[in-house]
């Protein structure tokens, strides 16, 4: 299994690419089998999480083509509407491929996710969205089985709490719903806003998304289309993140001020420097960093994928910072290993207190959870002598070469084969 090995003490300096978003691909990739034509995507971060649902929509009998920029989905042949829980184990985002093969072929068969290191993340918005929808849903032997009596009808559907994966099954159940479906209390996230803008080229009719409201109108004429997706704005975070603690400058090409609004003003808190250039976003911290308080909400508010990166950033803070989580019952597991490397954090509940100005060491640590892999790497950019971060694979869900990306910036960082 693959290792990084950093040496602290390196200040970054450079332009780093943003790449598309792991959030927004996921469930555009489960879109493409609502419709019998093709479906090309841009901008596809190359990354374990995408290609696994590469792999689920091929598993269904989807034809998948790469090019040197683009894949092509083509989903004219399902073979198969069931998902099995070897599939699903892998990556729960794989449960948004209920609502299509609900939508386009009026039954379906996946298997109910398993655990997560994060927190519950239950499936039951997903499937009383689709209840609403006049689907009928039954639990077999571990099996979310689906099924409609002449089709989907369209309703008002209101989420008990603003759901980003329950918003984008919501929204690919009601194209091809008889009438008009009103999603309501709908999750805010560009990623939301992202899948719409993808089913609208494929032949959808959505206004409303990203904002609490979202209308669909269904019966959706299909046609071939071509989406670019969004860069990714956790990933950017990430990188501004890695500016600011070894006190750098750094380019984020790509990456879009307007989705990274509270990220900005929590950096800005704590007096890091943010201002827009012509390709992205400039970041940088000269003086020392400033402790603050967050706490993670859903969008706009400050997101709950960045909370382990600040929580590196924040030990580096003169004074204390207080981050409470909203969002995931279970995300202070990286905690433990940051203390591994002289962090200073006190927990009670789900709220963190992180007193700052420690000094770091490398060590070894263990990674839990993605965004918790990238916290540890982050500290290790700062941390005296070496540290050898493990378990690899939660990295690279979601991160595309980010030991190639801090070594063109000038960290001594490097990957280890087992």
């Amino acid at each position: 299994m693959d290792r990084l090995r950093i040496v602290g003490g390196q200040r970054l300096q450079g332009a780093v690419t943003i790449s598309g978003a792991k959030n927004a691909a996921l469930p555009q990739i489960a879109a493409a089998l609502l419709s019998p034509y093709p479906l090309e995507l841009t901008n596809l971060p190359q990354v374990s999480d995408v290609e696994n649902m590469l792999n689920v929509v091929a598993l269904h009998g989807a034809e998948v083509s790469r090019a040197a920029h683009s894949t092509t989905i083509d989903a004219r042949a399902i073979l198969s509407k069931e998902t099995s829980y070897d599939t699903v184990r892998r990556m729960r985002a794989t449960v948004l491929v209920l609502a299509p093969l609900l939508a386009r072929f009026g039954e379906a068969r996946v298997s109910l996710p398993g655990g997560c290191a994060i927190g519950a993340r239950p499936v039951d918005m997903h499937i009383k969205a689709l209840a609403a929808l006049g689907a009928e849903i039954d639990i077999e032997n571990g099996l979310i089985v689906a099924s409609t009596n002449g089709g989907l009808t369209g309703a008002r559907v209101v989420l008990p709490s603003p759901s980003v994966g329950a918003t984008e099954t919501a929204m690919m159940a009601a194209t091809t719903a008889k009438g008009e479906t009103e999603i309501l209390n709908a999750a805010r996230e560009p990623e939301v806003a992202d899948l719409a803008a993808c089913l609208t080229a494929m032949g959808a009719r959505i206004e409303g998304a990203g904002t609490h409201r979202i209308l669909v109108e269904g019966s959706t004429t299909w046609q071939p289309a071509k989406h670019h997706g969004i860069p990714d704005r956790i990933e950017a975070g990430t990188y501004a993140v890695a500016a600011a603690i070894t006190g750098g400058m750094l380019e984020l090409t790509n990456a879009r001020l307007e989705n990274m609004a509270s990220v900005v003003q929590a950096l800005e808190a704590m007096g890091v420097s943010v201002w827009p250039s012509d390709r992205g976003l400039v970041v940088s911290r000269d003086g020392p960093l400033k402790g603050a308080d967050l706490t993670t909400e859903p969008y706009p508010g400050f997101p709950t994928d960045l909370q382990a990166q600040f929580m590196a950033l924040a030990a580096c803070a003169e004074g204390a910072s207080l981050i409470r989580e909203t969002v995931f019952e279970s995300r202070f597991m990286h905690v433990p290993e940051l203390m591994r490397l002289g962090v200073n954090v006190s927990l009670q509940g789900t709220t963190a207190l992180v007193r700052g100005g420690a000094k770091l060491k490398g060590a070894q640590v263990m990674a839990t959870d993605l965004r918790a892999s990238v916290s540890l790497v982050l500290a290790g950019l700062v941390s005296e002598g070496e540290t050898i971060v493990n378990r690899l694979y939660h990295l690279d869900r979601g991160y595309e070469q980010l030991d190639r990306k801090l070594k063109l910036c000038g960290a001594d960082i490097e990957r280890l084969s087992a």
